[in-house]
């Protein structure tokens, strides 16, 4: 089974968003494996946002990121991280579909709501970087048979 990481970002913790979010990918049929709300540090936000670190926002990342708290957590399915990407919609929410996470609840790209792993190597990456390996759970849920073949 695939694994990707998610996180809810301050905007959607402080709008209490967080049951809505999660009940999407339950019912999707994707199992929660790593779940924690966390004051997100600012050598944790450098990490997580490093690959920005030459743009000029990425201090208003890390200042946003770092602001309140956020809901980090580790889904599990096939084909979840492209699938999550799917229900997350468009980074910008003004383009991004109805029907999707931030198509329904975003309405501008500095306040988006979610972020998302893009690749199975980045959603490695950002796992091990957001959770101890002892911090997630393998189980399978009873309802698995009528998910998957």
């Amino acid at each position: 089974m695939e694994r990707t990481f998610l996180a809810i970002k301050p905007d959607g913790v402080q709008r209490g968003l967080v049951g809505d979010i999660i009940s999407r990918f339950e019912t999707k049929g994707f199992t929660l494996v790593g779940l924690k709300l966390m004051k997100v540090s600012r050598e944790l936000a450098e990490q997580h946002y490093g690959v920005h670190r030459e743009r000029p926002f990425f201090a208003g990342l890390v200042e946003f990121i770092t602001s309140a708290p956020v809901v980090a957590m580790v889904w599990e399915g096939d084909g979840v991280i492209a699938s999550a990407r799917k229900l997350i919609g468009a980074t910008n929410p003004l383009t991004s579909d109805l029907g999707t996470i931030r198509g329904d609840y975003g309405v501008s790209i500095g306040r988006n709501i979610i972020h998302g792993s893009d690749a199975p190597e980045t959603a490695q990456q950002e796992i091990s970087l957001w959770f101890k390996e002892d911090e997630l759970v393998s189980w399978q849920p009873t309802i698995t048979p009528w998910i998957y073949e």
